[in-house]
């Protein structure tokens, strides 16, 4: 029988949040059970949209549903990416809304111990007031969205050499990628692969050099709950902010100057006109990161038992090391703060998933669905012609790789490690390239727009301490899984296993005591005028041992090259048979382009025995677990306005308080944060920033029982610009009237206003 791909999995919840017990939820009064339509999942391409055209008809979509096709057209053209989130346009002068985690970096790159804005927040008094949010901040605008497999695929099949044939795949890609590019110096250009590589698209997108912070809130509403309720629910998170895009005086992009202008984008979303309540349509558009969902079960396997439990133990170390060296440190703080606040989410994220592939027997479900689609190419001579190796190649493939998958991961985090030896690395490259004369502008152009930004994060402390904690991990590891070479280029040839901290610390002092690098004037020089030549005669210390690097790692690239070339052949055989196997369409793994996905509104019960969980949350239940320390610390206006919300007309009326947070069906991951939630009429009602805990795993497999993504509700973004923040000026800009003039009062602190623009 031939079976659905996404199956419905229920999964045992794995622990349980321990921050203070919220208000008594709403009762639900059975809502939930009305409901008809049950998501199957599916984070689906533009062009695949017209395909669920009646469904959405049937959900009570107000628009055409076959504009969803069409990335250029409204409501897909008000949406963007920033880079690592989502993000959409809410009005005619370029302002952009996005969540608050997603402003981190902005917010790092103007604060100072004086003036913290990670922890005050900020709001810009007028266009003039609104800082850079730092030089390699970019909003991308899709405007293309072109099928390009005929010029990759044909003749790929006939190379039988998978190293040559990953190097011709690569020079196409390339040749396309660039081509493109050349159109147009404000275009840029991804030739992305979907479903395995099996299908190809060039992307095109205007790039906007020239993005500033225009407002995001106080820490103790845009990351209430911190990391005790991150993946949670009840959630009281106002996880929202805000950019804005400017371009040159003639309307094109460029980077940062007093004389830019507000981008006009060609559309923006309009607020939610109507109450959103439990069982209506919800859509989110954004460009969601990865997904795993056509992978084999043996990659299933090594995920459960290797991949996760490795993350979390690097995590937890990284994380230890850190804080202890930032805790009595603000100027540390706020350099480390982007970072620790990654490794916190991509720590839950990992238990999460660790968890949930556990508990929920995905493992046996993968191998279950293997056997069923191996018995069914089986059944049929055309199939076994056609794919009846394939899984057994793909097994053979994922056993040989095996075995030398913890000493190769163990490299990588050695050279990810230290910022300064990938800068080395950075400026080794580019001049290589400048040596041999291919070297492009641009390269230069974004290479010193990211060692500037570098600059607000960076410290050699910093640097120092998480290089010498990976060196103490992989120097620890059992001889075969170590990578001895790899760590003698590093500390000496005459190196003992494990290395002591004597003898890291005598490394780590002839590197970081001799080095250029750590002065951001010396390295961005080096950066625009190094030759390969000039740098094969440097002392630098990170540039020779990037130089003995290269030499050390070459196996591993020649096995990642031979390992890609060998996959471009198989996993479009896997996926096509995956695809005539598979009933209904088939959506392919996030890669960071642009998706919808929709469903409805609606909560679940974490365990089939617990009690449901209504899908919004409220201001009342937010000032109830307040209590004044962090992370439950809201600031003292929005205390006091929290007293009066249910005399405001953001009140909805079933709830009797202003909705905060609210739960949907939605199949979403990593970037889609930011990203717009919309109505039936293609409207704001609010912005994805989380998914709960017991979903984690749906990365790998939806789970329509309990997948839900978590949304701040528009109503509760309104109220807190109106009533908390008096972000008067940019309610009007969005098309809505404030309800009240008054400013907040003067003990409690408002986001700091009116800070000159930053460079």
């Amino acid at each position: 029988m031939r079976r659905f791909i996404v199956a419905a999995l229920a999964l045992v919840p794995a622990g349980c949040s321990t921050a203070p017990t919220p208000a008594p939820q709403p009762p639900t009064a059975g809502e939930e059970e009305a409901f008809d339509f049950q998501n199957p999942g599916g984070m689906w391409m533009p062009v695949q949209m017209e395909a669920h055209a009646e469904t959405l008809r049937k959900l009570g979509v107000g628009f055409e549903p076959e504009a969803l096709a069409d990335p250029t057209a409204f409501p897909l053209n008000a949406v963007v990416s920033l880079g690592g989130c989502s993000a959409s346009f809410v009005s005619e002068q370029g302002l952009v809304i996005t969540n608050h985690h997603c402003v981190t970096r902005a917010l790092q790159h103007n604060s100072t111990p004086e003036e913290n804005l990670l922890q005050e927040g900020f709001l810009a008094e007028t266009m003039q007031d609104e800082p850079s949010a730092g030089p390699t901040s970019r909003i991308f605008v899709t405007t293309s969205f072109t099928d390009v497999t005929d010029k990759i695929l044909p003749g790929l099949e006939g190379i039988d050499d998978p190293t040559e044939r990953f190097k011709e795949l690569e020079k196409r890609v390339k040749a396309l990628d660039k081509a493109c590019e050349d159109k147009s110096e404000d275009t840029r250009c991804r030739i992305a692969s979907y479903f395995e590589g099996a299908q190809f698209f060039e992307i095109e997108q205007l790039e906007i050099k020239d993005v500033r912070l225009v407002y995001a809130p106080h820490a103790g509403v845009g990351v209430f709950g911190g990391e005790i309720d991150n993946w949670r629910w009840p959630r009281h998170t106002g996880d929202f902010s805000f950019l804005r895009a400017y371009v040159g005086p003639d309307g094109k992009p460029a980077p940062y100057s007093e004389n830019n202008v507000p981008y006009q984008p060609k559309a923006h979303l309009e607020v939610a006109s109507e109450p959103l309540r439990p069982g209506d349509f919800a859509m989110v558009a954004g460009y969601p990161g990865r997904t795993f969902r056509l992978k084999t079960a043996d990659e299933v396997a090594t995920a459960t038992n290797y991949s996760y439990p490795t993350r979390i133990a690097r995590n937890e170390a990284y994380i230890a090391t850190l804080e202890a060296l930032t805790q009595a440190d603000p100027d540390l703080a706020i350099k480390a703060a982007s970072r620790l606040r990654g490794l916190h989410n991509s720590l839950t994220n990992a238990k999460g998933m660790r968890d949930g592939l556990g508990a929920g027997g995905l493992l046996d479900r993968k191998r279950e669905l293997e056997s069923e689609l191996q018995a069914w190419i089986d059944a049929d001579e055309g199939r076994k012609a056609e794919y009846g190796d394939v899984l057994g190649e793909l097994a053979k493939v994922s056993a040989e790789r095996s075995k030398t998958r913890v000493k190769d991961d163990a490299t990588s985090e050695l050279l990810r490690a230290s910022t300064m030896l990938r800068v080395a690395g950075m400026i080794k490259s580019l001049a290589e390239k400048r040596s041999e004369g291919n070297l492009e502008d641009k390269s230069v152009v974004a290479a010193s727009q990211g060692l500037s930004a570098m600059s607000r994060s960076f410290d050699p402390r910093l640097d120092r301490a998480t290089f010498k904690l990976a060196l103490r991990r992989t120097s620890a590891l059992p001889e075969d899984d170590r990578p001895d070479e790899i760590l003698r280029a590093i500390v000496g040839k005459k190196a003992s296993f494990p290395l002591s901290d004597a003898d890291i610390d005598k490394a780590l002092d002839k590197l970081y005591g001799k080095t250029k690098l750590t002065d951001e004037k010396a390295r961005t020089k080096l950066l625009r005028t190094a030759t390969k030549e000039s740098l094969a005669k440097s002392r630098d210390p990170f540039f020779k041992l990037a130089a003995a690097l290269d030499d050390a790692t070459a196996d591993i690239r020649a096995r990642s090259q031979a390992y890609e070339g060998t996959m471009a052949a198989l996993r479009p055989r896997y996926v096509a048979a995956l695809r005539d196997f598979t009933e209904g369409p088939l959506a392919p793994d996030a890669n960071s382009t642009l998706r919808v996905t929709f469903g409805t509104v609606r909560g679940y019960k974490p365990s089939p025995d617990a009690q449901m969980y209504h899908p919004f949350t409220t201001v009342a239940q937010m000032l109830a677990k307040h209590t004044g320390e962090a992370p439950f610390d809201a600031p003292a206006a929005a205390v006091e306005a929290a007293k009066t919300s249910k005399e405001t007309g953001y009140v909805d009326p079933a709830l009797g308080d202003v909705p905060l947070d609210f739960l949907a069906d939605l199949d979403i991951t990593g970037g889609n944060s930011g990203s717009a939630t919309l109505n039936a009429k293609g409207e704001l009602i609010g912005l994805a920033f989380d998914g709960n805990y017991e979903s984690i795993a749906s990365d790998w497999v939806f789970m329509p029982d309990v997948t839900r993504s978590i949304h701040v509700d528009v109503r509760y973004i309104l109220w807190t610009m109106d009533y908390v923040d008096g972000a008067h000026r940019l309610m009007t800009e969005m098309g809505v009237t404030p309800e009240s003039n008054a400013k907040p009062a003067k003990d409690a602190p408002a986001p700091a206003a009116g800070k000159a623009p930053s460079k």
